[in-house]
């Protein structure tokens, strides 16, 4: 009896070593918006999230995830996506319960109409406009419902740390109401108020802070501005009085550079906050960019 009581606790004992020693749960998120969301999410729980998307670029038109993002992905135990579009370059790995679409809910704007410069001297972009603006993070009202849809997911999934996932989401929505409330201010004596931006993707932020977008151009290389398009855009700075306009900071300077020669306007880089350092980094210099560029 004795023998066979001890032998009970050893194999008890390794049991509990064996749970104990398990790797903590794997999760990835697409890019900086939803990893960041993610991260902040799971502090206090030991969940580990891996960002797939780490290089500088603007969108993901023509992206393509390489073989370490791919085993990432696949080795996850969930994979948390941006939704409304954005990650259609990596449906074949989305599969029904490992996915948590942080868009979902959400009432999304068409993309914004802008000066389409594609029919002008050749130029075409098949399947680089989405049916929907994705750029939902763009505005912290928009970002909040994020993360509830993400909180909703991790909940479900890991319901033994719903109480941190709660808690955590708490305090980032009490952040993201604090970047609502220093843009309204920042942002409310603006002298001018209309842009032109180098980036379809900022319309959700322009509707965030009361601000008008009156062209979006998608400039890439290989299929910069033509002549006719540069010719419209600088009777547009003159006829509206711009200060400044906006590029980028990942994407061309091209037409921009020769508007802001042509006009004496100012050129003002925007971040998309998809693969900075930080997404409230990102965003707090927008606000910060627009005051300076437009005031």
């Amino acid at each position: 009896m004795k023998r066979f009581f001890s032998l009970f606790i050893i194999t008890i004992s390794i049991l509990l070593s064996s749970c104990s020693n398990q790797a903590p749960a794997q999760i990835a998120a697409t890019t900086l918006p939803v990893y960041e969301f993610t991260t902040l999410l799971c502090e206090g729980t030991g969940i580990t999230v891996t960002r797939l998307v780490t290089e500088e670029v603007s969108c993901l038109h023509d992206y393509s995830l390489n073989v370490r993002q791919v085993k990432a992905a696949e080795a996850a135990e969930l994979i948390v996506i941006s939704g409304a579009g954005l990650e259609e370059f990596m449906e074949e790995l989305l599969t029904a319960g490992k996915t948590i679409d942080a868009s979902a809910g959400l009432i999304l704007l068409a993309p914004p109409e802008g000066h389409d410069h594609d029919d002008h001297e050749g130029h075409t972009h098949e399947g680089h406009h989405h049916e929907h603006d994705p750029h939902i993070w763009l505005s912290p009202e928009y970002a909040k419902t994020m993360v509830c849809n993400i909180r909703t997911g991790l909940s479900r999934e890991y319901p033994q740390y719903a109480g941190i996932f709660s808690a955590n989401e708490q305090r980032l929505l009490a952040q993201l109401d604090g970047l609502q409330a220093y843009g309204e201010e920042v942002l409310s004596s603006l002298s001018c108020r209309e842009l032109i931006t180098f980036h379809d993707g900022f319309a959700y932020f322009a509707d965030a802070f009361q601000l008008t977008i009156l062209e979006a151009v998608e400039e890439e290389s290989g299929s910069e501005a033509s002549a006719k398009d540069l010719i419209h855009l600088i009777e547009e700075v003159r006829h509206h009085s711009l200060p400044a306009i906006f590029t980028e900071k990942s994407g061309s300077v091209s037409a921009a550079s020769i508007i802001a020669r042509e006009t004496g306007c100012k050129n003002y880089a925007l971040d998309m906050a998809m693969a900075s350092d930080s997404y409230f980094n990102a965003m707090y210099h927008n606000i910060n960019t627009i005051k300076e560029a437009l005031e």
